[in-house]
């Protein structure tokens, strides 16, 4: 069953059955593949921008290294067992489909599972042709010919330097599972200035030496030395540019130019941001409100609860509206304090500020961090909206991202845009000194307000319904769904 067909070949009639052309960039990743197989280039890391083809490139690889050899040992790696599985599916995918690879496929369907599957084979091995697993999974006990891993440095593995020395562990760890000979092939992009992927050794750690020192390296960002696209077809210069504005320079440089990030050059400069004074304005004939002459068609908020007390986090509630050409509004950062004089628990106390801010604002909803005490607040906040009948929604929010990581990525788009504006009310609560003296990594350092915002400017848009201040008790926001990726899991 073995063929000698070449990568770039099997490549070109895969692209032609799903009825598309193959792109400059994907013959390149496909040449240097089959180069480094052919030379027995055994350490390879592909680095190539976000949505660059990457992975269903090597899972191509992957299924073209089977028909050549079909006894090789495949493991996948990823992230978490789902994204190995993807890649796992693109192997069987394209096994099942593309014509040189149609008479791999086994008879037995046991053999064709979702995270591991054997192909019809010479030898008797007792590993399967593919198998998919996450980077925290016990493997032990395997043996691979071939390992790629395939995104294994993710926020969720790297955000902190625990995270990144267990990352780098279980990637050792698999060295253990190769055979003599083997091939390693790392794809992805850096997530951290200290990624597994720099080329350069960071001291501060200790490292004397790149983690994958000694890697035959490939890599794609999405635009030259000469500001030329990869992907001229897919990736203009407008898209490119619109992309650098959405995402913000510290994410574009990582995910796009695969340039490591340091966290701490990524500090926030409350000079990018441009303050103001009016207040919200109701149009009770139009439906609409108005922020200093700005139609406003969006809102979110976001309340980080605490008790206070000596040493422990403020409670704030951040208020953010957004007008038809898309400039936030940090309109309120709401320091909640309890009062000694009033006989209500702190919880009911906090509450009723809430709802209160809420029904001043007219915010169709206010989002709950049910980290610590936000568990059991929802409840009680829906009471005390109930009973002043602000028609504010009650959402409840956990955050599973480093709050450094959190905080940058909310503001760090926004602030180089100069899109963020602040009301002159803000500057009278410790947010700006907040921003001011933030450090990431910092240990105790007074971040209430900058989280609570970050949390709003993280939310999907809560748009304005032309009903919502009818007066009535709604609990829903609006009719309309409005779907978007966030660091908040709901």
């Amino acid at each position: 069953m073995s063929d000698t067909t070449s990568f770039k070949i099997f490549l070109a009639v895969w692209n032609r059955m799903q009825g598309q052309g193959t792109p400059a960039i994907h013959f390149r990743m496909a040449e240097w593949l089959e180069s480094a197989w052919e030379t027995e280039d055994r350490r390879l890391l592909l680095l190539a921008f976000r949505s660059s083809g990457k992975s269903t490139i090597c899972g191509l690889f992957a299924a073209w290294l089977l028909r050549r050899n079909p006894d090789l040992r495949i493991l996948v790696l990823a992230a978490d067992l789902t994204l190995a599985r993807k890649m796992a599916r693109n192997v069987k995918k394209i096994i099942e489909r593309h014509p040189l690879t149609a008479d791999l496929k086994p008879p037995r369907a046991d053999q064709w599972g979702a995270d591991r599957f054997t192909v019809n084979r010479n030898l008797e091995l007792r590993d399967p042709s593919v198998l998919a697993k996450g980077i925290t999974t016990n493997i032990t006990g395997s043996r691979a010919d071939v390992i790629i891993c395939d995104d294994v440095e993710v926020p969720n593995t790297c955000d902190t330097a625990e995270k990144r020395a267990d990352l780098r562990e279980r990637l050792v760890e698999s060295d253990f599972v190769l055979v003599p000979g083997g091939t390693v092939l790392y794809i992805g992009t850096p997530h951290s200035w200290h990624s597994i992927y720099a080329d350069v050794p960071r001291g501060e750690t200790g490292e004397e030496r790149p983690f994958l020192d000694g890697f035959s390296r490939l890599s794609i960002p999405v635009t030259d030395e000469e500001g030329q696209s990869a992907w001229p077809e897919r990736f203009t210069d407008t898209d490119i540019a619109r992309m650098k504005r959405s995402a913000g320079p510290n994410k574009f440089a990582s995910q796009m130019m695969l340039t490591p990030v340091n966290i701490a050059e990524g500090r926030l400069d409350p000079s990018l941001l441009r303050f103001y004074g009016g207040s919200l304005h109701y149009s009770e004939e139009l439906g609409e409100m108005y922020l200093n002459g700005r139609r406003i068609v969006s809102a979110s908020a976001w309340w980080d609860p605490s008790f206070g007390g000596k040493g422990s986090d403020a409670s704030v509630l951040a208020a953010i509206f957004t007008d038809e050409h898309g400039n936030r509004y940090l309109h309120r950062v709401e320091y909640i304090r309890n009062s000694e004089c009033d006989p209500a628990p702190p919880a009911e106390q906090q509450c009723r500020k809430a709802a209160f801010a809420a029904q001043m604002l007219r915010l169709p909803s206010v989002a709950v961090e049910m980290n610590g005490i936000g568990k059991f607040l929802p409840a009680i906040l829906r009471k005390e909206m109930a009973k002043i009948r602000a028609g504010c929604a009650v959402r409840e929010m956990h955050s599973r991202v480093n709050k450094d990581i959190r905080i940058l990525e909310a503001f760090d788009a926004v602030m180089a845009a100069r899109m963020l504006h602040v009301h002159e009310n803000v500057r009278k609560t410790p947010f700006i000194t907040e921003m001011q003296e933030w450090r990431p990594g910092a240990k105790g350092q007074r971040d209430d307000g900058l989280d609570a915002a970050a949390g709003a400017l993280s939310l999907a848009p809560v748009r304005f319904p032309g009903e919502h201040f009818s007066g009535r008790q709604e609990w829903q926001g609006s009719g309309r769904s409005y779907n978007a990726e966030t660091d908040f899991e709901v």
